[in-house]
């Protein structure tokens, strides 16, 4: 008997030395003590990520670029000046010989024979101009494709920072749940750490088995698992926040789970709201537009356009020992009429409808995918919020059952079985509601998304 008390008590003392380092143990992230931790609140974490997210910095250079193909098609509407600097000398006898002028007379005066000198000098420099005058719609509807193509970047920039605002939440949320659900195993693992002390001291007291204490203990060993894997969660879910957050420093955010519930809206007014305000939408009418501008442009190809065309300069001409010089202008307009080009026209205008038509059926193809968008979020949130009313008097009801359960067997009216059943009913009710809060809150974010709000006006909310 001395012999087997000395080695319950030697475990005992091993088990006190585990629960006194277990809590730093757990505590502690390997390669993170030595890094500086910044503290994040959610509206934080939503500015960081419309600074930095790389997503929104492609949909901004998009944008830029959108931009410089509207200057570029402006400036063919606009005048088109050319600065020209020419100069050349030249010799050749056998057509200065071939270019000579008989002699001949003017009344009583004889003049020539007149021959043209073999050198030439030509020095020349002005500025030119060019205006188009019509050009069948050409211009203008380039001008007005890129106009569209503008609001079509500027729409594109909104589903980035939308899509971008609906990740970074659900990665926030994520990390609250696994610290929750880490709080939870820790507080599990000292509760049978202490049942464990307890069946211990009845053990010495002779009022207990060696089996309860065995029990107990093995109790603690199965629950550290738990701890040690919810830490590392916690440990992934800040790493990846980081990285949708796209920062160097290790992250930590601050935060409930829990809230209030709010009114789930009605179908037909989320789905009105979604027409109206989705990026998505407002992006394909606007490449809409654009390909039917397009059609305009491809159809004048083979059209006649009118430029007005003026040059001025000075210009000095040197023949032979004889110097030239003086002002020289002109001004005309020209007509092109590219009346036959292979059929290159009519295959430009085929492909612009044909973009045009794919552009329709994919609209109709968004607007269906939307609708069932709509019909998931809000089932999602129906769903969550109903788990969410459910469970919260489980929790308490939970709470009391394992303080009856540990009283009764403090008194021997309850086994260890019936304490660990009470413990295991108290951590899957934690953990089902704080998962069930998280699905709330990530269901109300993706139906705020679905509707095409998510950080913008949300007075549209109904």
């Amino acid at each position: 008997m001395k012999r087997h008390c000395s080695r319950i008590r030697g475990r005992a003392s091993i088990v006190l030395i585990l629960t006194a380092l277990c809590p730093a143990i757990l505590m502690a992230v390997p390669g993170k003590a030595s890094e500086q931790v910044r503290v994040l609140t959610l509206d934080e974490a939503l500015q960081i990520t419309l600074e930095n997210n790389k997503d929104i910095q492609k949909a901004e250079e998009f944008r830029r670029k959108v931009m410089g193909i509207y200057v570029e098609q402006r400036a063919s509407a606009l005048p088109q000046l050319t600065g020209t600097a020419t100069g050349g000398r030249s010799w050749d006898e056998a057509q200065a010989g071939a270019q000579s002028i008989p002699s001949f007379s003017i009344g009583p005066l004889t003049i020539g024979p007149i021959k043209i000198p073999p050198n030439v000098e030509d020095k020349n420099v002005g500025v030119g101009l060019t205006q188009p005058l019509f050009t069948w719609g050409q211009i203008g509807a380039a001008i007005r494709a890129a106009k569209f193509g503008i609001a079509s970047a500027a729409d594109q920039l909104r589903v980035a920072r939308q899509a971008a605002l609906r990740d970074v939440s659900a990665a926030f949320y994520d990390v609250l749940l696994a610290k929750e659900a880490y709080a939870i195993a820790l507080q599990n693992l000292r509760q049978k750490e202490s049942h464990a002390d307890e069946a211990r001291r009845r053990y010495a007291a002779g009022v207990s088995t060696e089996y309860d204490v065995l029990a107990g203990e093995v109790a603690v060993e199965n629950a550290r698992p738990d701890a040690i894997r919810t830490e590392n969660l916690v440990r992934t879910s800040r790493d990846r926040l980081r990285f949708i957050l796209s920062v160097a420093e290790d992250v930590d955010p601050q935060g409930d789970l829990h809230g209030s519930i709010g009114p789930v809206p009605e179908y037909e007014d989320v789905l009105e709201t979604a027409y109206r305000r989705r990026p998505e939408l407002t992006d394909l009418k606007d490449r809409l537009a654009f390909s039917s501008e397009l059609i305009k442009v491809a159809r004048a190809g083979n059209k006649p356009r009118l430029d007005l065309k003026m040059s001025g300069g000075y210009r000095e001409l040197t023949l032979g020992t004889t110097e030239y010089e003086g002002k020289t202008w002109s001004v005309g307009l020209a007509v092109t009429f590219p009346f036959f080009d292979g059929f290159r026209t009519k295959g430009r205008v085929d492909q612009a409808k044909s973009d045009v038509s794919t552009l329709k059926i994919e609209e109709a193809k968004t607007l269906d995918a939307i609708a069932l968008q709509i019909r998931d979020s809000l089932n999602k949130v129906r769903e969550s919020a109903g788990i969410v009313q459910g469970l919260s008097g489980t929790v308490s009801q939970a709470e009391r059952l394992l303080q009856m359960a540990e009283k009764g067997y403090e008194y021997g009216v309850k086994t260890h079985l019936d304490v660990e059943d009470a413990e295991l009913n108290l951590v899957q009710a934690r953990g089902s509601l704080a998962s069930a809060w998280r699905d709330y809150l990530v269901a109300r974010v993706t139906l705020t998304w679905a509707m095409g709000i998510l950080g913008e006006d949300q007075g549209a909310c109904p």
